[in-house]
């Protein structure tokens, strides 16, 4: 067994970290998203966006994305209801007075998917590029903030988030690159596609898919980690010097899908649409080198001293239906993940007794009513994440987080040797079902179940715009009340009504609101504070292209 804090805090740092995401963040291969921008690439369309380019002479290219501007006032987001027995609000509060209630934030993000598309309609390269991505507005002044004239140059100001290419060969599709991971809803793997996203799940990966008996049939390889690197003799190379510390994920996916364009003749036809999906993907790790990754005051330099065993296998199934026709559309996910780790020591030389295990399961159904040209619809969602009985929902991890107390709001869900199960299932953070709780204060749903009733009104539509009202109410409740700050079930409703224009040529205009009415499972039973509302209002501008 380990002894000494230090290593207690390292292994179940490792635990908390590892197992939740070793399934979730290089899963399956396939986009169902269709389009033809850079965004929409993988199993599902097995081409089609190649032979939409069967020029035999040139070459084509394509640009797609937007500029995105957003900026947000954030009131009582910790819900005066003090801080934790670790010392933290549940939310930032201002430095300078901490008795006030609102805080305010503008970024912006440039977005380009560029494709080029190789004459013959056979290959395809692909790119995606953001630029000033999430950067906050006057965060890079030029001078001290009183003398100020403009903004600094940023050396990182341009994120290739993808490259990746692709050839259509009479088997089937083969891409091969950096490439976008989205499955289903997005629940557990979420590309970021959406106008909104803040972030995006990618894969290093090679993929093979084929359409057989009218369903499409895909096999990915994926290189998800490889430990330290050494320079070769040219030095424009490297070499991996621990193969055996490697994190490889394999995924077999079976779907049956149908493109936008298929759906609308459909839809138009009164016909109804079915479409399904699953997938299985296990990783594998067999050792480690934990000094390459974790925080250090001095920097450690790898050597054979510093390999541990890891032992690490994991596996995770997913399932999606869609069932949609000219009155609905029900959509539905839900994933299982098992991982297990036979040894989570982070500490050469010390091993651990017990190994660490995470049984996790999460579900979510979205659904709409009444005809999608109907000017009015409605709907009703719902989604559930298992919890975890250890304190804190386990959103998020961070190297040498002492472990948490009850009454803390985020922490390791494994504390080594005496707690070595991790069964939280954490939905992506892009995946969202509220505009406070899960977006800003948790970072996103896990330990949780809840119910969103939504309505949409188009309030007109105009050869020059169209302007739509949306309202959706969320009550939410934890699985495990000794998960959350009051220990608790209850946690809040919020309730979340917008405004959205948008032009036909690509202008879009979006004011979002949001309120928060706290329940006991977000009190402070330890100061005797109740939680109080919280509100929100944001506004994001957007140029697509």
């Amino acid at each position: 067994m380990i002894r000494g804090a230090t290593s207690c805090r390292l292994t179940a740092w490792f635990a908390k970290a590892a197992l939740p995401v070793l399934a979730g963040t290089a899963l399956a291969g396939t986009v169902l998203v269709a389009g033809s921008s850079a965004s929409a690439q993988g199993f599902h369309d097995t081409g089609d966006d190649i032979r939409a380019h069967e020029d035999p002479d040139d070459f084509t290219f394509e640009l797609h994305g937007y500029f995105r501007g957003r900026g947000e006032s954030l009131t009582n987001l910790d819900l005066d209801r003090g801080v934790g027995p670790s010392g933290d609000p549940l939310f930032a509060v201002p430095l300078d007075d901490p008795r006030a209630q609102t805080l305010y934030q503008a970024d912006m993000r440039l977005r380009a998917d560029v494709s080029v598309y190789a004459p013959g309609g056979v290959v395809a390269i692909h790119t995606r590029l953001d630029v000033l991505d999430n950067l906050t507005l006057g965060s890079t002044p030029d001078d001290i903030p009183s003398a100020t004239v403009g903004q600094r140059a940023l050396d990182n100001a341009l994120h290739l988030r993808r490259a990746w290419a692709e050839a259509l060969t009479p088997f089937g599709l083969f891409t091969l690159g950096r490439q976008a991971n989205t499955w289903g809803l997005g629940l557990l793997a979420n590309g970021g596609d959406c106008n909104d996203c803040d972030g995006g799940d990618v894969a290093d990966r090679v993929a093979f898919a084929t359409p057989l008996l009218e369903h499409v049939w895909a096999l990915s390889f994926d290189i998800s980690a490889t430990g330290p690197l050494g320079r070769r003799a040219s030095g424009f190379r490297a070499v991996d010097l621990t193969p055996t510390d490697d994190v490889r994920t394999l995924t077999l996916a079976w779907l049956r899908w149908h493109s936008d364009a298929a759906r609308l003749r459909r839809h138009v036809a009164g016909r109804t649409t079915v479409e399904y999906g699953a997938y299985l993907s296990h990783r594998w790790q067999e050792g480690d080198v934990p000094a390459s990754y974790l925080p250090a005051s001095v920097p450690v330099t790898p050597s054979a001293s510093q390999v541990v065993p890891r032992g690490l296998s994991a596996v995770a199934t997913d399932v999606w239906l869609r069932v949609e026709n000219r009155d609905v559309r029900v959509e539905f996910e839900a994933a299982f993940l098992y991982s297990r780790i036979a040894q989570a020591s982070l500490v050469p030389g010390v091993l651990l007794r017990d190994p660490v295990t995470a049984t996790q399961f999460g579900a979510a159904l979205e659904t709409d009513f009444l005809p999608r040209d109907s000017a009015f619809t409605f709907g009703f969602d719902a989604g559930f994440a298992s919890g975890d009985s250890a304190p804190g929902f386990g959103a998020f991890p961070r190297a040498l987080q002492a472990s948490p107390q009850p009454g803390d709001l985020d922490g390791p869900q494994a504390t080594l040797p005496y707690d070595t199960t991790v069964d939280n299932f954490r939905f992506h953070p892009d995946y969202r079902i509220d505009r406070i709780l899960f977006r800003e204060i948790v970072g996103r749903v896990t330990d949780a179940f809840y119910f969103r009733p939504h309505l949409r009104v188009r309030l007109f539509d105009a050869p020059f715009g169209a302007l739509s009202a949306t309202l959706f109410g969320v009550t939410s409740f934890a699985v495990e009340p000794s998960s959350t700050p009051g220990g608790d079930r209850p946690l809040g409703v919020e309730v979340d009504p917008a405004l959205t224009y948008q032009t036909r040529e690509g202008f879009v205009a979006a004011l979002d609101y949001a309120a928060l009415f706290p329940l006991s499972g977000l009190d402070n039973p330890a100061l005797g504070l109740g939680a109080s509302p919280a509100q929100l209002l944001r506004l994001r501008l957007q140029m697509l292209y």
